[in-house]
């Protein structure tokens, strides 16, 4: 991303997060999916006729998502709104900067498989400890040559085979992302691909679901004979003109805070139907004590400023995690998340980093291999303090929403948000009625 950083928002500076001093009356616009971005890009550069995507994520993320295929030989015009992307030949001899995107680093490696000759994968130090090895593993056994040292996370070199089988089996215990890349990939195997999962869990199902509704989109026949297998026929990928849904994940933050401010906060662009993890949002904040209505395509959050705990299993969609952690931290009585063990492998350990976040305001929460449970301390009874967000997007509106309620807190490097939404800062103090 270009330009310069508000005050308090670079790496190594603490933005002082605001107080909500008043209930909240916002409408609160933001901006387009990272995961269905990021989808349709790729499936965009793998189909048959070029393909404008609206609406789509500008950040981080999408920057490198963009860089990496147009190393990979497919045209990227991003100069407006409306991007257009002209697909060609997938072009050996690249490098690929994946930065700390995971749908980067999981995505565009199957793509090697069409390729004309080896690409090399590298990205943040952060990312070279995220896991890979289960990709890497699935694509030797459709024949590619994986270079990796034996570590099993970045960097890499993906070498891509003379043919291709028709199935192959992956661990995606620690990523669905995984099945996805795969997936995205399948319709422009000769055969096809049946993709099956080993291990025990599966989280974050609502990604998966998501890829096969974009490839049904596009014309490409998905089967599902189990929970754990999927069939994806070879065809020609047509997803015509394609408009990205708002980012429900990002709206997460602006709808908790009408539960801590109290008052009312909107979404408009909610859609009726949704793939996306955000659209567990308004069954759990109704739990933890507000009221959603869906009017239109507006989502309203109405909350009176008291926050409940709650018992809740987030293995389908653990990246909301934070937000209702941060939610946890300062409601009235204990809670406990469970199913979320995999979210030790993202942008950090935030299992690690919520648990030690919480210690630090003076809250109670204990993290397992599964879950983390909260000992349920008033806001009151917490202190500010500088929050550390460890390069992970998701801890710095973490830390923000906690800052509502708890005087002098500061967020350390809370431009880590540009990752998935640029402009937060503003968007926030925006919300309470404050400038930018």
């Amino acid at each position: 991303m270009s330009g310069a950083l508000p005050s308090g928002t670079g790496p190594g500076e603490a933005w002082d997060a605001p107080v909500a001093h008043r209930p909240l009356d916002a409408t609160v616009s933001v901006p387009g999916s990272k995961s269905l971005t990021n989808r349709y890009l790729v499936l965009a550069a793998l189909a048959a006729e070029p393909v404008t995507v609206t609406g789509g994520l500008r950040s981080r993320d999408s920057d490198l998502m963009i860089g990496a295929l147009r190393g990979l030989g497919v045209e990227v015009d991003d100069a407006g709104d409306e991007w257009c992307v002209t697909p060609g030949p997938i072009r050996g001899g690249a490098h690929v900067d994946c930065g700390l995107a995971g749908t980067v680093m999981r995505f565009v490696p199957p793509m090697v498989l069409l390729a004309d000759g080896p690409v090399s994968f590298d990205g943040d130090e952060g990312a070279r400890v995220r896991p890979m090895g289960p990709l890497l593993d699935a694509l030797r056994l459709l024949g590619a040559t994986v270079d990796d040292d034996g570590r099993g996370t970045l960097p890499f070199t993906v070498t891509p085979p003379e043919e291709v089988p028709d199935v192959v089996e992956v661990d995606a215990s620690s990523s669905s992302q995984f099945v996805t890349g795969l997936l995205l990939t399948a319709p422009r195997l000769d055969d096809g691909l049946t993709v099956r999962h080993t291990g025990e869990t599966l989280p974050s199902l609502p990604h998966i679901d998501m890829t096969c509704e974009a490839l049904r989109a596009a014309g490409i026949r998905v089967d599902q004979p189990d929970e754990r297998t999927w069939i994806v026929h070879p065809g020609e990928i047509r997803p015509g003109d394609v408009r990205v849904e708002p980012d429900l994940s990002n709206a997460g933050p602006f709808m908790a805070a009408a539960l801590v401010a109290g008052g009312t906060v909107r979404i408009p662009g909610w859609p009726a139907v949704t793939t996306q993890p955000g659209a567990y949002y308004p069954e759990l904040l109704t739990r933890m004590g507000a009221a959603c209505t869906l009017e239109g395509d507006v989502m309203t959050v109405v909350g009176d400023g008291t926050v409940h705990g709650i018992d809740a299993d987030l293995s389908p969609a653990g990246e909301i995690t934070p937000t209702i952690a941060a939610l946890c931290a300062l409601a009235d009585g204990p809670s406990r998340l469970t199913g979320i063990g995999h979210l030790r492998g993202h942008e950090t350990d935030r299992l690690a980093a919520i648990a030690a976040e919480v210690g630090r305001v003076g809250g109670r929460c204990v993290a397992d291999d599964d879950a983390l449970e909260f000992g349920g301390i008033p806001p009151a009874g917490l202190t500010g303090a500088a929050m550390e967000t460890y390069h992970d997007h998701r801890m710095a509106t973490f830390a923000a929403i906690i800052g509502l309620a708890v005087p002098d807190l500061r967020v350390v490097n809370v431009g880590t948000t540009a990752k998935t939404m640029p402009g937060f800062p503003a968007l926030w103090r925006g919300m309470l009625g404050l400038d930018g």
